[in-house]
């Protein structure tokens, strides 16, 4: 009786084919990169349409073609509707962690606590919005996108060199904003938190796999620096 054991011949022809379902990955990666900073250089629109039109385009509409290209419906699995519940409270709890180490943060450099009844704010549930408009399009780009598709091509990278690079390329992609708005050591001071909350995200998105959770810390983050910065 013949063996069915695969042939390593076999064996790689099937590991190419694999490899061949992501090759639009560091294309995509690359257009995107070059059609958002020119967008952002360039044009000057309202922030609620750089988060609700812009990056639909420059964040969405990539991976949604790299979804159709590839098949890899792994990156829509991570916003299934069964994870909802639980990455709604793992995204307060470890939202509310990078809000306590903000605030930390600032009584360090300032030596001063001020109470704060934001919410109640004009404008406040209005800037939330923006903020998980923000978290959505990022959390689905950088980490659905970019980190899971990452972790199928490397697959002998361990887990520190998978959030690594995505949080290399979600710096990347956010630098020539923060260069723009900051000078000195105040732009130092946000490329390390920058880089420091990527690497947080990447790791929690690898233990969860789970977008919710990313969308709503990379919300209530997001608010935290809007009113200390």
């Amino acid at each position: 009786m013949p063996s069915k054991r695969k042939s390593p011949k076999r064996k790689r022809r099937r590991s190419r084919r694999a490899d061949a379902r992501h090759a639009a990955f560091f294309p995509l990666l690359i257009l995107s990169f070059i059609f958002w900073f020119i967008y952002r250089g360039v044009f000057q629109f309202s922030v609620l349409f750089d988060e609700l039109i812009g990056k639909a385009i420059f964040f969405g509409l990539p991976v949604w073609l790299y979804i159709l290209i590839s098949g890899f419906q792994e990156i829509a699995d991570t916003f299934a509707a069964y994870k909802i519940r639980r990455g709604l409270m793992m995204g307060i709890a470890i939202g509310g962690i990078f809000a306590f180490i903000v605030s930390l943060m600032l009584v360090w450099r300032d030596s001063t606590v001020y109470p704060s009844f934001a919410f109640v704010v004009n404008g406040f549930w209005y800037e939330f919005l923006l903020a998980l408009l923000t978290g959505f399009w990022e959390s689905l780009f950088f980490f659905s996108f970019v980190m899971l598709v990452a972790q199928r091509i490397f697959r002998q990278w361990s887990l520190f060199q998978l959030a690594l690079f995505a949080s290399t390329i979600f710096l990347v992609f956010h630098l020539p904003n923060i260069a723009l708005r900051f000078q000195g050591v105040n732009l130092w001071y946000q490329t390390g938190l920058l880089a420091l909350f990527a690497l947080g995200q990447s790791l929690l998105f690898a233990k969860e796999k789970n977008g919710y959770s990313l969308v709503i810390s990379h919300a209530l983050w997001g608010m935290v620096l809007l009113f200390h910065f």
